[in-house]
C-alpha cells in the first residue's frame, strides 16, 4: 500500500475534483460522510454526548459535514469552532452555513480558556482541528484545549490524523497534541502512524475510502509503502518439480565467539528453513561439536583460533554470507573482518558485530559489494550513521547513508522499516514477543537464504522481515509474548510461507474457530 505525502494528498484531491467534475466542497462531504457512516455504524443512534471540534481550515470542514450528518441522523451533538485564525477555507465557511441550517444549536466558538466545555469520561472527543494542514505550533490555549481532552479519559476520535502532529517533521511540545484513542486517516494510512515517537499519538488506526481518482493512486509513485502480505505475494518464487539443493544457494553463516555460537546455529537454521539449499556455519573450534550435534544439516568450517574468529579463510563459493551474528569485536577479529571485506565480493547480510566493526572503522564501507545488506538494531544503527534528533532526522540520515554506500539499511523495530535510497518500505508483521535474544539472528539468516534462493537484496529483505515477523505472530498464539523465544520464529517460518496463500477467514468462519 502507497503512503502519500502531504503535498500528494493535495495533489490527489485536486486532480479527483477536476477529473470527476466535482466540486471541493462536494469532496469534503464524501469525507465527512464517510466518517459519519463509520461512526453512525458503530453507535446505532446511541445517545451519549459527542462533541466535534472543527478547526477553521479543511480538516474544520470535515468535522463540520460530520456533524452535520450526526444532528440530522438524531445525535447528542454539540459542535465548536476552535477560532485560533482569521483565516477561513472556503469549504469551512460554505459547510458552516449548512450546518446552521439544520439546527438552532449553532457551534460555539471558542477563542480561549474560559470558552472550554466541560468532559466527562462517558462523552465522545471528535478532533477536526488541524489535520495535515499543521505548518506551526498551536497557541497556547489550543494546547491547553487538547490537554483537556486527554485528561477527560472521553473516547477521542482523531480526523485523518490527531491534530498538533506534523506529517514531516516532530512534534516540539506533545502537551500540544491530541491523544487519540482512534485515527480515522483519508485514502491512506500516515507516516507518523509507523514512527516510535508520533506513533503513540493514536492507539488505532482506520482508512476510509474518500473516492480519490484510482489512475492518480495507482500511478503516482511514493516514498513509502506499507508492507503487507498482498505485497510480498508476488516476490514469492515457487519450486519446480525437478529442482534440487543445488538450485537454491548456499549460505554462509560467518560469526561465533565462545559463548556465543547459538547466534550462529540461529542463523544457520533460519536460513535453512527459509529455503537454502546448502548452509555452512564459519566458527572458532570452539563451537564445532556443538554446531554438529545440534544441526545436523549443516556443514561447518572451523577458523584456526579456538575461541574467536581470527583468520578467514575457505575454499567455498558461497551466494551469501551472513556476518557478524556474535562474533566479537577483539583486534584479532576486526582484522579478519577487515582482511574479509577487502579480498571477498561475494554478497553480505551484516548484522550485529559486523556494523559494530564497521563502525569503528568506517574506511570499510566503501570495501562493502553493492547492495549489501545491514540489520542494525538501534544503537547499532546510531554507531553507524550518527546520533539522530528526531524520527524524520533518523530517516534523512540513513536514506543519505543508503545512497552513498548503494547499500540496504533495516532499522529495526515494531515497524521495521526497510531502507534503500530514498525509499521506505514499513512491515506490517511482528509483535513484541520479538524483543527477545536471537531473534535479530533469525531474522539475519533468514534474509541470507532469500538471497541464497536468487531473490533481490531489496526483495529478500522486504520478505524477509516480513517473513520473520509473521512467523512470530504464529508462534505468539502459543506462546504469548514472554514466552516466545527465538527458535519458535524458526519452527513456524514454513507457516508462514503457507498462510501467503490463504484466504482470509469470513466473519461466520472466524466465530466457529473462536468457539471450538
Amino acid at each position: 500500500m502507497k503512503l502519500f505525502s502531504k503535498e500528494q494528498i493535495y495533489e490527489g484531491d485536486k486532480l479527483t475534483t477536476e477529473r470527476q467534475n466535482i466540486s471541493s466542497t462536494d469532496l469534503m462531504e464524501r469525507a465527512g460522510t464517510q466518517i459519519f457512516n463509520w461512526i453512525h455504524m458503530r453507535m446505532q443512534g446511541v445517545q451519549v454526548p459527542i462533541h466535534v471540534f472543527c478547526g477553521i481550515g479543511n480538516n474544520g470542514g470535515d468535522g463540520l459535514v460530520l456533524a452535520r450528518h450526526l444532528i440530522t441522523h438524531g445525535y447528542n451533538v454539540i459542535t465548536y469552532i476552535v477560532n485560533c485564525s482569521d483565516k477561513r477555507s472556503k469549504d469551512f465557511l460554505i459547510n458552516y452555513d449548512r450546518i446552521k441550517n439544520v439546527t438552532k444549536d449553532w457551534p460555539k466558538m471558542l477563542t480561549c480558556q474560559a470558552d472550554f466545555p466541560e468532559f466527562h469520561p462517558d462523552d465522545i472527543i471528535v478532533d477536526a482541528v488541524f489535520g495535515i494542514g499543521l505548518n506551526r505550533p498551536p497557541n497556547d490555549w489550543v494546547t491547553e484545549l487538547f490537554q483537556r481532552f486527554r485528561a477527560s479519559k472521553a473516547f477521542t476520535l482523531a480526523i485523518d490524523i490527531p491534530s498538533g502532529v506534523y506529517t514531516d517533521k516532530a512534534v516540539e511540545d506533545e502537551n500540544a497534541v491530541v491523544h487519540a484513542n482512534y485515527t480515522l486517516s483519508f485514502q491512506s494510512p500516515k507516516l507518523i502512524f509507523f514512527l516510535p515517537e508520533t506513533a503513540k499519538y493514536t492507539v488505532q488506526w482506520e482508512v476510509l475510502d474518500i473516492g480519490i481518482d484510482r489512475d492518480y493512486l495507482m500511478q503516482t509513485d511514493t516514498e513509502v509503502e506499507l508492507i503487507s502480505k498482498f505485497e510480498v505475494l508476488p516476490f514469492y518464487k515457487p519450486r519446480e518439480k525437478f529442482s534440487h539443493k543445488g538450485d537454491f544457494g548456499h549460505v554462509m553463516i560467518l560469526g561465533g565467539s565462545y559463548g556465543k555460537i547459538g547466534a550462529v546455529n540461529l542463523a544457520s537454521s533460519a536460513a535453512l528453513s527459509s529455503g537454502a539449499g546448502l548452509v555452512t556455519a564459519y566458527i572458532p573450534k570452539c563451537g564445532y561439536h556443538s554446531m554438529q550435534a545440534a544441526l545436523p544439516e549443516v556443514m561447518v568450517i572451523t577458523d584456526e583460533n579456538e575461541k574467536t574468529v581470527s583468520h578467514i579463510n575457505y575454499d567455498i563459493e558461497p551466494s551469501v554470507i551472513g556476518v557478524g551474528v556474535g562474533l566479537g569485536t577483539s583486534i584479532e577479529t576486526a582484522k579478519a573482518f577487515e582482511s574479509f571485506l577487502k579480498e571477498y565480493k561475494t554478497p553480505l547480510v551484516i548484522d550485529a558485530d559486523g556494523i559494530n566493526l564497521l563502525s569503528k572503522k568506517k574506511a570499510l564501507l566503501k570495501s562493502l559489494p553493492e547492495l549489501t545488506v545491514l540489520t542494525p538494531h538501534p544503537k547499532e544503527l546510531e554507531r553507524l550513521v550518527g546520533k539522530w534528533s528526531d524520527d524524520f532526522e533518523k530517516l534523512k540520515k540513513v536514506k543519505a547513508f543508503s545512497k552513498k554506500y548503494n547499500v540496504i539499511v533495516l532499522i529495526k523495530g515494531a515497524n521495521s522499516i526497510t531502507v534503500y535510497q530514498d525509499k521506505l518500505y514499513i512491515n506490517t508483521t511482528g509483535n513484541p514477543g520479538l524483543a527477545t535474544a536471537g531473534s535479530g539472528d533469525v531474522l539475519t539468516g533468514i534474509i541470507s537464504g532469500l538471497i541464497a534462493q536468487k531473490y533481490e537484496p531489496l526483495s529478500a529483505t522486504i520478505f524477509g522481515v516480513y517473513l520473520h515477523g509473521k512467523s512470530a505472530d504464529i508462534s505468539v498464539e502459543d506462546y504469548g509474548y514472554q514466552g516466545l523465544v527465538a527458535s519458535h520464529i524458526i519452527v513456524t517460518i514454513g507457516e508462514a510461507y503457507i498462510d501467503l496463500f490463504k484466504k482470509p477467514e469470513q466473519p461466520a468462519q472466524q466465530e466457529e474457530a473462536q468457539n471450538k
